[in-house]
């Protein structure tokens, strides 16, 4: 049945020909013919397809006003018409939506660009891959790159059409930019959850363009009733591209919201730092990409708030937690800025170690796709060990995210480590550690990751951070992490639990078969939120043990 069907597709002259060769093969070689109808079926196949990419398909874009400035534009299908698609997921399992992209120089008023030729694509290389039925689609322009999200303000989209795709025929997709995502507006205000933003003078001097830092602060219950009271502050750090808003869900969080406002919760200020930064995520650190941001938030950004708000100002009353993109965050504004905060909580960190960068040894290893036993090396994997999608796999999407077709500029979580972590190359852009198609790791650029090694830099410091660091450091990890995150962090506890003059007093938490954050949130917060005041409170007792004495 399968050579028939697929002889049906071809020209009867064809099918003599192909026929005749086949019936001589068969002498010749002495084959079944159970074996040529398996032969010509493959033939078939692929002669279908390969004319399947010969199809020509149409894909047109125009505009409703002039859009002068140079962006990347984004074709975006979904099965669904439950959201729009542009708001992609960017999570490269089985089913993720087939995504298509180009740059562009601009596009004018009423002007038409045929993009057929220039499109890459992912999962799927080539619109002739698209599976058969319908399809939603919509286009999308970033024209904002001091903004690492594709769906940031001022950024051009269409309206959804819906197509239908037939196996064989061409497919035409015509859409208009004719909408605009609203600038950015804070939320409004409650009695205990405010929302800033501040234009950093240093973010300013980097990138000559106003730029800002933002952070939702929720407030305890006694707040309103204590105007001269100086609360401690949890500086709380989201995981990659987590925005001050997640504050909104919690505080709607009943069971949190019950937590919050009894009278029996330590009375605390929470403040929700945002993650907004031109490469993905800022991580709160300085780098040669994105921009100073460690600074602009230790030097600018917390005196902002202890003068907007009634927060401890000095080292006593600060702490810092997060899970994931903020566990190693908080880890690392306690190492880099000992002095600045009281302990750091950090759950389920990236990689603290660049031996294990996930699975990439980034100074020892020849290719981040492929390791020295020829398999492709996993991202992403179930509790269980069964892996869900490569790291290969998921650069190949941010390859597609990124303008000119390079993870260096996707602002997914590849392409937000290499910004943060790595230099600049010789045209002021992010220095990528590896080949985006090869996967072969740039070691000059790896040696330039090494102040951001944190094993590294903790042991190489030692002496001086030592001393600073009682009693300050909470790690959480599960040892089944679904991002292989675990491995660094016994390399991180291997090397702490060697250190002499002083010894170290990190505490270790392991969780047996737990993945990546894989906690309940509300009790995780409680529990984090109880040993900071603990901790606030002796040392507190402490400070003043030492004025009377």
């Amino acid at each position: 049945m399968l050579a028939v069907s697929s002889l049906t597709r071809l020209s009867s002259v064809s099918v003599a020909v192909l026929l005749n060769k086949s019936i001589v093969m068969l002498k010749l070689a002495h084959i079944s013919f159970a074996q040529l109808l398996i032969l010509v079926a493959y033939i078939c196949l692929s002669a279908n397809a390969q004319a399947a990419k010969n199809v020509q398909h149409s894909v047109i874009i125009n505009s409703a006003q002039d859009i002068p400035k140079h962006g990347r534009l984004y074709i975006v299908l979904n099965r669904s018409n439950e959201s729009e698609p542009r708001l992609y997921s960017a999570w490269p399992t089985n089913d993720i939506e087939p995504l298509f992209a180009s740059d562009l120089n601009g596009i004018g008023t009423k002007q038409s660009v045929n993009l057929k030729d220039s499109l890459v694509g992912f999962p799927h290389s080539n619109l002739s891959d698209l599976e058969e039925g319908t399809w939603y689609v919509q286009a999308l322009y970033d024209t904002d790159f001091l903004d690492g999200r594709i769906n940031s303000p001022h950024n051009y989209y269409s309206q959804v059409k819906r197509i239908v795709v037939e196996s064989g025929e061409p497919i035409s997709i015509n859409l208009s930019l004719d909408q605009k995502i609203p600038a950015e507006s804070l939320p409004e205000d409650t009695e205990h959850l405010r929302f800033v933003k501040m234009k950093s003078e240093r973010l300013f001097e980097h990138w000559q363009t106003d730029m800002h830092i933002r952070a939702a602060v929720l407030l305890p219950a006694d707040y309103s009733q204590n105007p001269l009271k100086k609360y401690p502050v949890f500086y709380s750090v989201g995981g990659y591209h987590a925005q001050y808003t997640r504050a909104q869900r919690l505080i709607e969080n009943d069971a949190f919201k019950a937590y919050w406002f009894d009278e029996g919760t330590p009375q605390m200020v929470i403040v929700f730092l945002d993650s907004q930064a031109p490469f993905g995520d800022s991580y709160q650190m300085d780098s040669a990409n994105n921009g100073p941001y460690g600074e602009a938030t230790i030097n600018e950004f917390l005196p902002y708030l202890e003068q907007k708000f009634n927060l401890m100002e000095n080292m006593k009353g600060r702490y810092v937690s997060g899970c994931s993109t903020g566990g190693w965050v908080s880890l690392a504004m306690q190492l880099f800025y000992p002095d600045t905060f009281n302990g750091a909580w950090s759950y389920s960190a990236d990689g603290v170690d660049f031996k294990y960068f996930q699975l990439v040894d980034i100074y020892n290893d020849e290719n981040a796709y492929i390791n020295e036993h020829g398999s492709s090396r996993p991202s992403y994997r179930q509790k269980d060990g069964d892996v869900i999608f490569s790291i290969q796999r998921e650069i190949m999407m941010e390859n597609v995210m990124g303008k000119h077709n390079s993870y260096a500029f996707s602002g997914g979580q590849w392409g937000g480590w290499n910004a943060v972590y790595g230099p600049q190359n010789a045209n002021g852009m992010p220095a990528t550690i590896w080949d985006p198609v090869s996967g072969n790791i740039d070691k000059d650029v790896a040696e330039q990751w090494q102040k951001f090694d944190l094993r590294k830099y903790t042991q190489d410091n030692w002496t001086t951070l030592g001393p600073k660091l009682r009693g300050k450091l909470h790690l959480w990890m599960g040892d089944m992490d679904n991002f292989y995150l675990n491995n660094a962090m016994y390399l991180y506890e291997d090397m702490l639990s060697t250190r002499t003059e002083p010894a170290s007093d990190a505490k270790f938490t392991w969780k047996r078969g737990v993945g990546h954050c894989d906690f309940d949130q509300v009790d995780m917060l409680k529990s984090t939120i109880s040993q900071m005041y603990e901790r606030y409170k002796i040392t507190k007792a402490d400070k003043q043990t030492a004025i009377s004495e």
